[in-house]
C-alpha cells in the first residue's frame, strides 16, 4: 500500500484499536508524535515499532524536536539548546558555532533514530527579526547567511545520523508578530524583500540536499491573499520553479487558526494539496482528521510515494550502542556545556 498525503496524530502512549484502523486508511502516510505520546525511550520505541508494523512500506513517524522550547521528548533524551545559542556563538567564533550546530543535529537525530523516529521537523530557517514571539529563540540569527550556515551544519549532523531535514516556515515567519497557532498573521513586505532575505537560507539548504519544507500559515499580502501553505505562487512558482526544490512539501497543522481562511477542514486539505503541498498535517482534532480522510479523493500518486521514500530514517543504532559511542558522549558534554557558557549572554 502506497503512503498517502495525510499525517495524523495519536491520543496516548499506545495504539488504540480505532487508531489502528485510521492508520491503515490509504490516505494516511504518516504520524506526528507529541509529548503526550511519550513516557520513556523504551515505551516510545515500542509504540513506533507498532506503527511501523502496520503497513508496508511503513508509515513515516515524525516529531517536532528542534531543541529549546520545542523538544517533545525530554527525560531520557539530551537537552538541546535553542537555535539562537548557536547564532550567539557565531558572533565571536563561527567555526565553533558550526561544529556545535552539527553536533546538535547529530545528537538529536541519533537519539530519535535509536527509538525509530524517521525525522524531526527541523531546522527552523526563519530570520530573527525580534518581532515574532512564537519564533523568537527558535531562529538561529537575523542575518540570512548565518542562518543558512548554521542550519546547513545542523542538517549535515542529521544526515550523518540517517535523518532527513525539514526546513520551516517557508518563506519566513520571523517578520510578523501574530502567532499562526492563534491568529492569521499578515506580512505586508514587498516580495523582493522576502526573496532577498528570508528565502536565502532555503536556496542554500536546497542546494545542499534538504529533503522537505514546511510553509508558514502567514499571508504575504503584497503577493497573495492566501497563506503560503495555500499559495501556488509560493509553492509552485517560487519553491518548485525558481528554487528547483524536488522534495516533500508539508503543510503546517491545518487545525491552526492561520489555516482557517481556507474554509472547513476538508477544504483546507484540498486547498493545500491543490496549491502544491504533498502531505497535510492535522493535529489535536480527531474529528477533523476523520472528516479529511472521508472527504478527500483517493487518487494514487507515484510521485508522492517516491518523494516520501526519502524521508524514511536510515541506519539506526540501539540506545545501548549509542550511549556507548564516544562521539555521543563527547557531543552531549558539548550540549551541556552550552548551558553555562558565558559567551551566550551576548546582545545581538
Amino acid at each position: 500500500m502506497s503512503l498517502g498525503p495525510v499525517m495524523v496524530d495519536l491520543r496516548g502512549t499506545v495504539l488504540e484499536e480505532n487508531e489502528r484502523e485510521i492508520l491503515t486508511h490509504p490516505l494516511v502516510g504518516g504520524i506526528i508524535l507529541f509529548s503526550r505520546n511519550y513516557k520513556d525511550p523504551q515505551q516510545l520505541a515500542s509504540l513506533i515499532a507498532d506503527i511501523h508494523a502496520l503497513r508496508t512500506p511503513p508509515l513515516l513517524v515524525a516529531v517536532d524536536h528542534e531543541g529549546g522550547r520545542v523538544q517533545r521528548f525530554r527525560q531520557g533524551f539530551t537537552r538541546l539548546p535553542a537555535a539562537r545559542r548557536f547564532g550567539e556563538i557565531h558572533e565571536h567564533d563561527p567555526r565553533r558555532a558550526r561544529q556545535l550546530a552539527e553536533q546538535a543535529g547529530w545528537v538529536m537525530a541519533s537519539e530519535l533514530r535509536a527509538v525509530g523516529v524517521d525525522f524531526s521537523f527541523a531546522p527552523v530557517l526563519d530570520l530573527d527579526y525580534g518581532i515574532s514571539e512564537v519564533i523568537g529563540d527558535r531562529a538561529f540569527h537575523r542575518r540570512p547567511q548565518v542562518v543558512a550556515e548554521l542550519a546547513s551544519a545542523m542538517m549535515l549532523g542529521m544526515q550523518r545520523a540517517g535523518m532527513a531535514a525539514t526546513g520551516k516556515h517557508f518563506p519566513g515567519h520571523g517578520a510578523v508578530e501574530a502567532d499562526s497557532h492563534e491568529a492569521i498573521p499578515v506580512d505586508r513586505r514587498e516580495v523582493e524583500a522576502i526573496l532577498h532575505e528570508d528565502v536565502v537560507p532555503y536556496e542554500r539548504m536546497i542546494a545542499n540536499g534538504m529533503a522537505a519544507v514546511m510553509p508558514a500559515h502567514v499571508i504575504y499580502s503584497e503577493v497573495d491573499e492566501q497563506p503560503a501553505g495555500f499559495s501556488s505562487f509560493w509553492l509552485r512558482e517560487v519553491l518548485r520553479k525558481r528554487l528547483g526544490f524536488q522534495g516533500i512539501i508539508f503543510s503546517d497543522d491545518l487545525n491552526m487558526e492561520g489555516a482557517s481562511v481556507a474554509g472547513d477542514y476538508v477544504a483546507r486539505a484540498r486547498a493545500a494539496l491543490d496549491a502544491g503541498c504533498d502531505m497535510v498535517l492535522i493535529c489535536n482534532n480527531p474529528e477533523a482528521a476523520r472528516s479529511i480522510l472521508d472527504g478527500l479523493d483517493q487518487v494514487p500518486n507515484p510521485v508522492l510515494h517516491a518523494r516520501l521514500a526519502r524521508l524514511h530514517g536510515r541506519h539506526p543504532v540501539t540506545l545501548e550502542a549509542l550511549h556507548k559511542d564516544p562521539a555521543w558522549r563527547q557531543a552531549i558534554r558539548a550540549m551541556e556545556a552550552l548551558e553555562g557558557d558565558p559567551t551566550l549572554s551576548l546582545n545581538l
